[in-house]
């Protein structure tokens, strides 16, 4: 938004610079026709006085036959009317040759502008042997004065060059240009003081404005010290409805997604409408539910609220949006606000620092839990079973791809919403985390698009979740800084396994996964040590969610 200040200051200098420049081209070009005029007379008379001079040496040379002597009178003569570094005076043929060439600048070998010396040609054969010429030069334009002498057989010229000739005329309207613009700066500045002392209160108010349609966050405006006048009437008149609308704004952000509260906020309107986009859904799980409600009773509240309140900031810090929490579920989206970040990373990201959260958690309640065994000497039964319902633990699942995203309800009810077998696979993904002990799972969609962001993808298994009729590879998902060299190691031997493993060669993963330690191979061995089926094609098919 353009300041009211500048707008007024702005339409004065330009209608003050283009009259006050305007008038002083006018009056440059005024000049320049009447130097113009006063040139043209000052040549003639050069011309006049070459001319009388050519036909006297002319005279001498039919009695000496001395040319060079005549051509050097000529130019010496010549010589005292030439002002400029590029006047010129000379003598040049129908053909174009020169007779004779004075001037600052070099001799050419010929006279260089054919149609120019077409015209004067042409026009002596139409019996006109003197007039005004212009014609270029070495890139530069000449204006002049012509005559033919009939004795020496050439067309005289004086002439002088354009740039040069207006130079000092051009140099005293760069000058006065300078003056104008010089003198309005110093009236504009003297202006800018004065009307910004005048509205000083509407800049206040439209600074604060600003600002609160950036933070979409009403405030109050500060009218200290503002005048008795109807610019404070008016904010004190918002001042009364910021404070209302406030209160309703905060609500309101509180109970929908990010994107659907700037879009109402641009829009003014929340409808009934979705779209088909390529999203990334991350699906939170906290592990062993059932047991911390049986626990805790009320107090599950405070737990799950400590959790989400750290674990939805760093959601939204990757830019994510909460699509909906359903006791110990929790479901974000990625994709959805316009940052052109790479959405699965950020996705990524967020469940990191969501385990953080988790482990952060847990390490506060054993770190309390031992205060107390110093303090008791033992945790009663009933704190030990309080203690392992807090030992927060959760699984992450993620996947992506087409979904449809939008408002489902009716204008009286209505839902913002997340809808496709990618969601409901993210879901069946987290439940996996139980079984191959990892706290993070992803789908093949996930590994490709975060491909080179700061991860190494970890194929856990090829995989039929239950409810789907195709094999799936997931991955665990490693930040590349967590890494060392022994979890490196174990890496890829248990990768180097999966080959025999798929192929139906047990034996040879069993060997190859002797001595690897990691969680996923209790699942593994348990498979090992039982019977292959028959019909094993690399693909597990899973029998629960």
């Amino acid at each position: 938004m353009v300041p009211i200040v500048a707008k007024i200051i702005g339409l004065f200098a330009v209608f003050i610079l283009t009259s006050n420049l305007a008038s002083n081209y006018i009056n440059l070009v005024l000049n320049r026709g009447e130097l113009l005029k006063l040139a043209n007379r000052l040549l003639i008379k050069d011309l006049k006085e070459l001319y009388s001079t050519a036909a006297n040496q002319h005279a001498i040379f039919e009695f000496s036959r001395d040319t060079e002597a005549a051509l050097a009178s000529i130019e010496e003569s010549s010589v005292k009317n030439l002002q400029g570094q590029h006047s010129a005076a000379f003598g040049v043929r129908a053909d174009g040759s020169l007779l004779f060439w004075v001037s600052g600048s070099g001799r050419p070998e010929r006279f260089p502008d054919d149609e120019a010396l077409q015209t004067m040609v042409t026009r002596h054969g139409d019996g006109v042997d003197e007039g005004k010429l212009r014609f270029v030069l070495d890139g530069s334009r000449y204006f002049s004065i012509y005559k033919y002498n009939e004795k020496w057989n050439v067309f005289l010229v004086r002439a002088e060059e354009e740039t040069e000739f207006y130079a000092e005329s051009s140099s005293i309207f760069m000058r006065v240009s300078l003056i104008i613009a010089a003198m309005t700066f110093v009236c504009l500045f003297i202006g800018i003081v004065l009307i910004r002392r005048i509205l000083r209160f509407v800049t206040r108010f439209t600074d604060e404005l600003m600002r609160m349609q950036t933070d979409q966050n009403l405030a109050l405006i500060d009218l200290t010290g503002a005048p008795n006048d109807d610019i404070t009437y008016l904010g004190a008149s918002f001042n009364t409805l910021s404070s209302t609308i406030n209160n309703l704004l905060r609500i309101f952000k509180r109970f929908v997604t990010q994107d659907i509260a700037q879009k109402a906020y641009i829009e003014h309107s929340i409808k009934l409408e979705g779209t088909t986009r390529e999203l990334t859904i991350l699906f939170t799980d906290i592990k062993g539910f059932t047991y911390m409600t049986e626990t805790l009773g009320n107090d599950i509240i405070d737990v799950l609220n400590l959790h989400y309140d750290r674990a939805i900031k760093h959601i939204h810090e990757q830019d994510g949006i909460v699509g909906s929490i359903i006791g110990d579920a929790l479901l974000a989206i990625f994709g959805t606000m316009p940052n052109g970040k790479n959405k699965s990373a950020e996705a990524l990201e967020a469940a990191i620092r969501i385990q953080d959260v988790a482990a952060t958690l847990r390490q506060a309640m054993l770190e309390k839990s031992e205060r107390l065994i110093q303090d008791h000497g033992d945790l009663t039964p009933l704190e030990k079973k309080v203690l392992k319902a807090v030992l927060v633990e959760v699984g992450v699942g993620l996947d992506g791809g087409e979904v449809f995203y939008g408002n489902i309800g009716s204008y009286e009810r209505m839902t913002n919403t997340v809808i496709g077998d990618n969601v409901n696979s993210s879901s069946r993904l987290e439940g996996l985390t139980r079984i191959y002990g990892v706290p993070i799972i992803c789908s093949e969609f996930i590994k490709n698009e975060a491909a080179g962001m700061g991860f190494r993808f970890v194929e856990l298994d090829l995989v039929q979740v239950k409810g789907k009729l195709e094999g799936k590879r997931i991955f665990w998902p490693i930040p590349l800084a967590s890494l060392d060299e022994t979890l490196t190691a174990k890496l890829d031997a248990y990768e180097a396994g999966l080959a025999p493993y798929y192929a139906g060669d047990w034996n040879a993963a069993r060997l190859a996964w002797k001595d690897c330690e990691l969680p996923m191979m209790d699942e593994f061995n348990r498979r090992l040590d039982g019977e292959k089926p028959s019909d094993w094609n690399g693909i597990w098919a899973m029998r629960t969610k």
